[in-house]
C-alpha cells in the first residue's frame, strides 16, 4: 500500500513493529498507529509476521525434548556448564539476528521516501535496530526508537550510538508522539520532549507516568495480520503499574509504562471492548495489566459489566495474589470472574518457600498461594504460574519447599513458565548488590550488560549435590505439569500469559 499523506497534510510515518507475537497484535503499537493518525499523519505498518517470519510460541504441551532442553538450559552440574553456555549463546544469537525479510521489506518501504521511520522494540532487538539504522541512515530518514525499557538512562546510552539514529523515547507517548514526530522532521531539539535521550548522550529529563489512561486513543490494529492468527485475541490494558509495587527483582515496576499504579474507568475499559469486538468480529480477549486486581473495585466493575456489553465474551488476565483483606480473589470472585468468561489467570507464584518469598518482598505468602491455586481450579480456571530458581541466598531447602510445593499442586495447575533467576538493570535488588556486594557472599556480577539492562552473575549456592537433587525435583514436576493439555473451555488461549 502506497503511503500517502492523509488529505495532503500530516507526516507519513513507517512503523516497524519487531515484536512478533503468533496470536496478537502490539498493543503499544496499535495506540500508537492510533494516535499518528487521529492526528492526520498517514502510517504504513511493517509486521514481521505478516511477511512470514515465523512467530514466537510462548507455551506449548511439552514432550520429553522440552525436558531435557530445560535440564540443560539450567544446569548448574560442572561438566555441563560449556555445553549449557555455548547452547544458550547459539540459540540468544539465532533469535536476535536480523531477520532477512524484516530488513527487505523496511527497505522496501523506505523507497517511498516517508518522512521518518518508528521502530518499536525489546531489548533482544539490537541487532535488528542496528541494521534497520543503517538503512535509515543512508536515505537519510529520521530514525526514532522507543520500548519500555528505555526510560533506564545506562540502558538508552547503551543503544545511542546505532547508525541513523535521532532519538530514543523512553516515555508513555500515548498523547504525543505526534508532536514528537512533527519535532523529528523539522530538525527541532526533541530533548524538549521528557524521557528522550539524542545519539550525542544529552537526555531530557525523566518522563512522569502518564496518568490520564481514559485519554488514550483506543488502539488501530487494522494493519496487523489478522489472518495469521490462529486464534483471533484481542488484547487490551485496564490500568499500568502495580499496585503492591515492592517486588525487589521485579523490571515490569520501573519500566516506562509500569512506574506506578494508575487505572482506566470501568466505561472506558468497556467502551474498547465493544469498539475492537466489532472491528475484529471476536469475543476473545487477554488483559495485559501488570495485575488486574490491583483495583479490585476495577475488576469487579468488568466482571459485572463484560458480558451486558459483549455477551459471549472470554478473557485472560494477570492477578498478585496478595495478603490485602480486599484483593479481590475469593472464592466467590474467582468464581463470578469465571461466570464473567474468565478462563485463564496467571500469577507469580516465584517460590514454595517463605523465606524467599518474603526477601524478594513479594507480599504473599505459600498458604495464601495454595489457597488461591485450590479455589481458582475449583471454580473452573486454567491456572499458569512463573517461578525461577536462582534468585540471591536460595538454598537446597528452599528449593526442596519449592518441589513440594509443586507436587501437592500438581492436577490444580496448567502451565509453569520456570526460568533462571535474572539480575535485572534498575530493580532494588540489583541496586542493593551493586552497593553492597558483601552482603551476598556467594552470589557475585561478573559482567554488566546494560544493552540488555542486566548483569550477569556468578551464583555459587547452586553449587551442591543436594541443590541440584533439589532442582531435577522441580523440574520433573515442572514437565509432569506441563506435558498436559490445558483445561478445555481455556484452549483457545494455549501460549498466552
Amino acid at each position: 500500500m502506497p503511503l500517502v499523506s492523509v488529505n495532503g497534510g500530516g507526516r507519513r510515518v513507517l512503523i516497524v513493529d519487531l515484536n512478533n507475537f503468533s496470536t496478537f497484535p502490539t498493543l503499544a503499537v496499535g495506540i500508537i498507529v492510533a494516535a499518528l493518525r487521529n492526528s492526520g499523519n498517514a502510517v504504513k505498518l511493517i509486521s514481521p509476521l505478516a511477511n512470514d517470519v515465523p512467530a514466537a510460541e510462548r507455551e506449548h504441551a511439552e514432550t520429553i525434548v522440552d525436558h531435557y532442553q530445560r535440564r540443560l538450559h539450567l544446569s548448574t552440574l560442572a561438566p555441563a556448564r560449556g555445553i549449557r553456555d555455548a547452547a544458550r549463546s547459539l540459540r540468544s544469537w539465532w533469535r536476535e539476528r536480523p531477520h532477512p525479510r524484516v530488513v527487505a521489506e523496511t527497505v522496501l518501504a523506505l523507497e517511498e521516501q516517508p518522512d521518518v521511520l518508528l521502530l518499536s522494540a525489546y531489548l533482544q532487538h539490537f541487532p535488528t535496530v542496528q541494521a534497520l539504522g543503517r538503512v535509515a541512515a543512508r536515505r537519510g530518514i529520521p530514525l526514532i526508537l522507543g520500548g519500555p525499557m528505555f526510560n533506564l538512562p545506562n540502558t538508552a546510552s547503551a543503544w545511542r550510538a546505532i547508525p541513523g539514529l535521532t532519538a530514543i523515547v523512553g516515555a508513555e507517548v500515548d498523547l504525543n508522539i505526534s508532536e514528537i514526530v512533527e519535532a523529528a522532521c523539522n530538525g527541532d531539539d526533541l530533548t524538549a520532549f521528557p524521557g528522550v535521550t539524542l545519539p550525542n548522550g544529552m537526555q531530557s529529563k525523566a518522563a512522569p507516568p502518564l496518568r490520564a489512561l481514559d485519554l488514550t486513543p483506543l488502539p488501530d490494529f487494522t494493519d496487523f495480520p489478522w489472518d495469521r492468527y490462529r486464534m483471533h485475541v484481542i488484547p487490551l490494558m485496564a490500568s499500568r503499574g502495580c499496585q503492591w509495587n515492592k517486588c525487589n527483582f521485579c523490571s515490569d515496576i520501573i519500566s516506562a509504562s509500569g512506574r506506578t499504579y494508575r487505572n482506566r474507568s470501568v466505561e472506558s475499559v468497556l467502551h474498547e471492548m465493544r469498539e475492537q469486538s466489532r472491528r475484529h468480529r471476536s469475543k476473545d480477549f487477554i488483559f495485559l495489566d501488570l495485575k488486574l486486581n490491583s483495583n479490585p473495585n476495577l475488576l469487579r466493575g468488568i466482571v459485572e459489566n463484560v458480558q451486558s456489553n459483549i455477551r459471549g465474551a472470554q478473557w485472560i488476565g494477570t492477578v498478585h495474589v496478595d495478603e490485602r483483606a480486599d484483593n479481590g480473589l475469593s472464592r466467590r470472585e474467582l468464581k463470578l470472574a469465571v461466570a464473567a468468561g474468565m478462563r485463564r489467570i496467571s500469577f507469580g507464584l516465584e517460590s514454595g518457600s517463605q523465606r524467599l518469598l518474603d526477601a524478594m518482598s513479594k507480599g504473599s505468602t505459600v498458604e495464601g498461594n495454595s489457597e488461591f491455586i485450590r479455589n481458582a481450579f475449583d471454580v473452573g480456571l486454567s491456572v499458569r504460574c512463573t517461578m525461577f530458581k536462582g534468585y540471591p541466598g536460595e538454598t537446597a531447602a528452599d528449593l526442596e519447599l519449592s518441589a513440594d510445593f509443586l507436587e501437592r499442586h500438581l492436577p490444580y495447575i496448567d502451565r509453569v513458565r520456570f526460568n533462571d533467576f535474572t539480575l535485572l538493570d534498575g530493580t532494588e535488588l540489583s541496586d542493593q548488590i551493586h552497593a553492597n556486594p558483601e552482603a551476598f557472599p556467594n552470589f557475585s556480577v561478573s559482567q554488566a550488560r546494560p544493552r540488555r539492562a542486566q548483569s550477569l552473575y556468578v551464583n555459587r549456592g547452586g553449587n551442591g549435590a543436594a541443590y541440584r537433587h533439589a532442582k531435577s525435583r522441580v523440574l520433573r514436576a515442572v514437565f509432569e505439569i506441563n506435558r498436559r493439555k490445558i483445561r478445555s473451555s481455556a484452549r483457545v488461549f494455549d501460549g498466552l500469559m
